[in-house]
């Protein structure tokens, strides 16, 4: 399963900036935003601000990088 990733900037009312929009078949399926040192322990790591369809949670997940939310994401497509 292929995903397609697109850096922006969200307005998330914070220090968190670093976002990617993330798309499978065209379709926009995730907003991940990278955390920012207000975190503390979790700087650095990415969280999922927006989940649509299957890939809405309830309580969102924090990934270590963008490989492990990738990993997650396509899973929770399939």
């Amino acid at each position: 399963m292929n995903l397609r990733l697109q850096p922006v900037q969200v307005a998330t009312g914070s220090d968190d900036q670093e976002s990617q929009l993330v798309f499978h078949e065209g379709f926009l399926v995730a907003v991940l935003v990278r955390l920012s040192d207000e975190h503390g322990a979790d700087i650095g790591k990415w969280f999922l601000e927006a989940g649509f369809g299957r890939v809405d949670d309830p309580n969102p997940p924090i990934f270590a990088d963008l490989d492990e939310a990738q990993a997650w994401i396509t899973s929770q497509l399939a």
